[in-house]
């Protein structure tokens, strides 16, 4: 990690506040949410909840990737998480946060099928996709394929299933969730079903990347992670395991739920023109919005679904970056998008990092990166959301994959970034 925060600094030898906000929060990371366990497994924590997610956990190590081609330990670091996070899709496949031990700790009381080993069971879509993700980023970024075993075949099989069951979710789907004594966005309401949908060749998810409850059970950005995923799966399948059946089958599922996007998930609106929608329910129903978390429709040509010059992705950006999205906010101190999941008017470093991420401005990019220096309060950290017109008012100190998106940002303005394909 020295070599690289040197790398940083040799590139902006006149910016110390960001290069030392950058050591800090890589540093963070690695010495307080990462552990390397006896069976040579990576458990990762979110930073101030001691769970781990499977989403946040693979996020958290992404960066790390930039050093894994050349420090084995490192490498070993990611390849323990990719494992860890496999064998907890194969106890799970439903649950998007699991503890360490068999210990019971977490959501026990929700009315679903809870376990010692599962923190909190709210069905996302993308708590499926990160891993595979994960794992296949590893191999293109270190040449890796130990990972691409008996027990990664068998948790990619279970994901497909899962996806394909969750294609018809009012006849095939058994999973129910429900919460009681909270938020309406923390519960699924029709006994833990949710809103009613009808078939699109789309997959159901019951809980955004946010964890609140889907206002419309196709989660458009969510679907359209899973169609990259299930093309990494075809890949791996082809290149790595000589598996055609598991290259045709990911093919099949691939197409089916980006032909839902296509006739589902675009319609025209009179000031944008064609867009994404947020979120569809197959009946005519659909949620113009963006939030904060990742995967968003901000965040698409992060997700390699179409790239950031794609037309209907501009208009969908311009949608979203203007008042037409409810939760982007602007303000004194700030302007981004923001989520029901936090106080109004509190906008979110994640956001702003991929809003530069997937920008084709390099002006846009260095006005966004000044910003996320300007509002971590004095801290050295990035924080979940802060108030607009006041940083200093913000959620979660201790905020993980808000730091390492931070850090990917600012690697990437430095010309370093992970090898994608």
């Amino acid at each position: 990690m020295k070599a690289l925060t040197a790398r940083v600094r040799s590139k902006l030898p006149d910016r110390p506040k960001l290069t030392a906000m950058f050591e800090q929060c890589l540093a963070n990371t690695w010495n307080t949410t990462i552990k390397s366990r006896s069976d040579g497994t990576t458990f990762v924590i979110t930073g101030d909840i001691p769970a781990m997610w499977l989403r946040d956990s693979a996020a958290q190590v992404r960066p790390y990737l930039m050093l894994a081609s050349e420090d084995e330990g490192v490498a070993d670091m990611i390849q323990g998480l990719v494992e860890r996070q496999m064998a907890f899709v194969l106890l799970d496949p439903y649950a998007n946060a699991f503890n360490e031990e068999a210990s019971g700790h977490g959501h026990q009381a929700d009315l679903t099928e809870m376990g010692p080993w599962i923190w909190e069971r709210k069905y996302e879509i993308d708590s499926l996709c990160y891993p595979i993700q994960l794992s296949y980023l590893l191999w293109k970024n270190t040449g890796r394929t130990a990972h691409f075993n008996e027990h990664y075949v068998a948790a990619v099989k279970q994901i497909m299933k899962v996806w394909t069951t969750e294609q018809n979710h009012e006849s095939d789907s058994n999973y129910r969730f429900q919460r009681t004594d909270c938020p309406p966005t923390d519960t699924l309401i029709r006994e833990g079903k949710g809103t009613l949908t009808g078939y699109t060749g789309m997959t159901w998810s019951g809980f955004r990347p946010s964890d609140d409850a889907c206002e419309y059970g196709y989660l458009i950005p969510a679907n359209m992670f899973a169609v990259v995923a299930l093309r990494y799966i075809g890949e791996i399948s082809r290149e790595v395991l000589g598996d055609s059946k598991l290259e045709a089958q990911a093919r099949q599922l691939s197409e089916q739920i980006d032909e839902g996007i296509r006739r589902y998930g675009i319609v025209e609106n009179p000031e944008f023109g064609t867009v994404y929608v947020y979120e569809t329910d197959g009946l005519g129903n659909v949620n113009m919005m963006d939030d904060a978390n990742v995967p968003s429709l901000l965040s698409i040509p992060y997700l390699d679904y179409v790239d950031a010059d794609d037309p209907v992705y501009r208009n969908t950006r311009k949608l979203i970056l203007s008042r037409a999205n409810p939760y982007y906010y602007e303000g004194k101190a700030a302007s981004g998008i923001g989520s029901p999941h936090t106080p109004s008017h509190y906008i979110w470093h994640i956001a702003l990092a991929i809003q530069g991420m997937t920008s084709t401005s390099e002006e846009e990019q260095e006005q966004l990166l000044s910003l996320m220096e300007q509002t971590d309060a004095g801290t050295g950290f990035m924080h979940e959301g802060f108030h607009v017109d006041d940083p200093d008012k913000y959620t979660r100190p201790w905020f993980s994959w808000a730091n390492m998106m931070f850090c990917e940002f600012l690697l990437m303005r430095c010309g370093i970034s992970v090898k994608r394909s």
